[in-house]
């Protein structure tokens, strides 16, 4: 498995003040493609392109809008619409500093709210975390990636199709769909991950080679990085519950505490991966010192057969003038059948003790 973190340089922001708008990602940010829908129960527009024009008339709408931002490169674009929609300034710099934790933040007039969203490549393997930033109006959704395509095409379809009750309710059970694809998508991620650890305990118990090592260290990287996306994930549900605000009507928090349930299995499951690949280690350490000591054993059961017959040929080897042994005609075979006989019988001794 290849995972591709992302490097964060933070050092862009080094000295700048707050509010300071500047993009802080791995590499240089995809273009800024904007996109909307925009619908009522009987309704939907959709466009892409959209310039920052077309998107002012869209806060006051009665219907229900969510414009999307994917990628992140046209800040002046950003900053005129964080300001058209009254966003703080604090709130524009979170969205460019891509490396936020997720959490929540109330305004007056609006919810912002940091999530990590976890996508794979065409291989199934590959990971890429992308901070997703959404903000919650009366009647809006705006949300914030760092490239383009996302995890929603099923959000969007049930929107085209009028399925389930996304035409019929407002932003704020949007933003809850929007939650629960995230969440929901963290279980392939990890369903994943649980086949990979089932393969390194097979392969463990079958032949524990030096690359078995790496990937379990591989792994526990990957689990670390989910941790750290999905843990908050519970404190930003629960956080939008507590939230006395009318942005989000008390129907919606029946639909907000599955995300919270659904989140914690999530937590579960990464928890279960963790303690699984600290066992699996301990379990590795164990088997490669095992095999040590069968290695070990061996050599000690060799040499200790070969003591006695050294002493024997070092006797017989010593250049002494008078030794009568040496001038006997039975003396060579005698010595030969002698060290057999003693090696027989120690390879007898060490059997019976189970040590062979």
């Amino acid at each position: 498995m290849k995972t591709r973190l992302l490097r964060r340089h933070i050092n862009k922001k080094v000295g700048l003040p707050p509010g300071s708008l500047v993009y802080v990602g791995d590499g240089g940010p995809s273009p800024t493609t904007v996109s909307v829908i925009d619908y009522t129960e009987t309704e939907v527009i959709e466009k892409t392109g959209i310039t920052l024009e077309e998107c002012m008339p869209l806060r006051d709408s009665p219907s229900v809008t969510w414009l999307n931002f994917s990628g992140l490169a046209n800040v002046d674009e950003i900053r005129k619409l964080g300001e058209a929609f009254g966003l703080h300034p604090l709130v524009m710099e979170d969205i460019l500093h891509v490396g936020q934790r997720p959490k929540l933040e109330l305004y007056d007039d609006y919810v912002y709210m940091v999530v990590k969203m976890i996508t794979r490549g065409d291989n199934g393997n590959d990971v890429t975390y992308e901070q997703l930033s959404i903000v919650l109006g009366k009647n809006y959704v705006l949300s914030f990636q760092e490239r383009p395509g996302d995890i929603f095409s099923t959000t969007r379809d049930r929107i085209r199709n009028n399925k389930g009750k996304l035409r019929k309710s407002g932003a704020d059970y949007l933003v809850y769909s929007m939650i629960d694809m995230v969440v929901d998508n963290y279980f392939p991620a990890l369903e994943k991950l649980g086949e990979r650890v089932e393969n390194i305990e097979e392969r463990i118990t079958n032949d524990p080679g030096q690359e078995v090592l790496g990937e379990i260290y591989l792994q526990k990287r990957e689990v670390l990085f989910l941790r750290k996306s999905i843990w908050p994930m519970r404190e930003v549900v629960a956080a939008l519950m507590r939230q006395d605000t009318e942005l989000v009507k008390p129907a919606t928090y029946t639909y907000l505490r599955d995300v919270y349930d659904h989140s914690i299995q999530v937590m579960d499951v990464v928890e279960t991966n963790t303690d699984m690949l600290s066992e699996l280690l301990d379990v590795y350490m164990s088997t490669v010192s095992n095999r040590m000591n069968e290695i070990v054993k061996t050599l000690t059961i060799i040499s200790t057969i070969f003591i006695p017959l050294t002493f024997i040929v070092g006797v017989f080897g010593m250049n002494f003038e008078y030794m009568p042994e040496l001038t006997n005609e039975l003396a060579y075979p005698a010595v030969l059948i002698g060290m057999t006989v003693v090696s027989g019988v120690m390879v007898l001794y060490f059997h019976r003790k189970g040590w062979l």
